[in-house]
């Protein structure tokens, strides 16, 4: 079969054989009718298609799909919910041969022994073992187990500076108190960036009610633990001299849950690095800051 077309008088002459075909030209009509339809043909096979391809979505498998801690006390003490801050995938900051995942799982635990053994709240941890949750889940848990506090225990590096030593206690604020802390709530809520994709954010109805931080009771107990904290650590553990800070910090974002974060130190300066990763350390954290869960929650039986 031979193909030979060409164009005669405004005419397409087709040759297929011995016989010969004549096709007119299309119409302008028909010529804009065709791009119209070609276009809307394709996006019809491009939703057929995505109807039948499972398409990915980043962080199903991160998100608000953890499983509650046990709570063995009973229903009528207060609960302290204690996070254990990174974990998993997410070493936190290094240094001194310590990772900060490690560090304050040892604190979080130590602290959970001492409230339970006192007998006087009952306690729960957001992690008991080397697993990544994102914010969300943390705060997730504390609202869902309808926690009275909440602790988020983390340690801080200072990268070459070594020299730069001690505690910080951070509340949350939608301005940073300083650049430092605007800088460390960066660093911190950048930790449900998995491949670049933060898995880790809010719906939109969450988000409006964080937006409404007008729950000033909660921020006033928030406030009012993070001075307690300050007083009844005074000459046991060594504060940075910018001790209280604020910054919007993801896992404080509780809308309904008195929260603070506590620096426990500087993981990259020796002295506070082998404090905290030691026993002695540890049994001091868990002394102090059982003493201000104490005195917090006699303050709010008064008030």
């Amino acid at each position: 079969m031979s193909l030979a077309p060409w164009v005669s008088h405004g005419n397409h002459i087709a040759s297929f054989g011995n016989k010969a075909v004549t096709m007119r030209p299309m119409s302008i009509r028909a010529q804009i009718l065709l791009l119209i339809l070609l276009p809307l043909a394709a996006v019809a096979l491009l939703v057929v298609s995505a109807q039948r391809i499972p398409v990915p979505e980043m962080g199903r498998g991160y998100v608000l799909r953890v499983e509650l801690p046990r709570v063995d006390r009973p229903a009528g003490l207060p609960l302290v919910v204690i996070d254990a801050g990174h974990g998993g995938h997410d070493p936190g900051a290094s240094g001194q041969g310590y990772r900060e995942k490690t560090i304050v799982l040892g604190l979080a635990r130590a602290l959970r022994d001492r409230l339970e053994e006192e007998g006087r709240v009952r306690v729960a941890l957001t992690r008991d073992d080397d697993r990544y949750l994102v914010h969300a889940e943390r705060v997730d848990i504390a609202r869902r187990l309808d926690a009275d506090l909440f602790l988020s225990i983390h340690a801080d590096s200072a990268g070459e500076a070594a020299e730069v030593t001690g505690a910080s206690i951070y509340t949350l604020s939608n301005k940073a108190s300083s650049e430092a802390a605007a800088l460390f709530a960066e660093r911190e809520n950048a930790s449900d960036r998995i491949n670049g994709t933060d898995v880790g954010a809010q719906s939109d109805v969450v988000s409006m009610i964080l937006v409404e931080l007008s729950q000033r009771r909660t921020q006033e107990q928030s406030d009012a633990f993070a001075r307690l904290i300050r007083r009844e650590a005074e000459g046991a553990i060594r504060f940075h001299p910018q001790a209280r800070k604020s910054a919007a910090l993801k896992v404080l974002r509780a809308p309904d849950v008195p929260s603070v974060l506590f620096e426990s130190g500087f993981i990259t300066n020796e002295d506070d690095a082998r404090r905290l990763a030691s026993p002695e350390g540890r049994a001091r954290f868990a002394e102090v800051m059982a003493r201000a869960i104490r005195s917090y929650f006699a303050r709010q039986q008064e008030s």
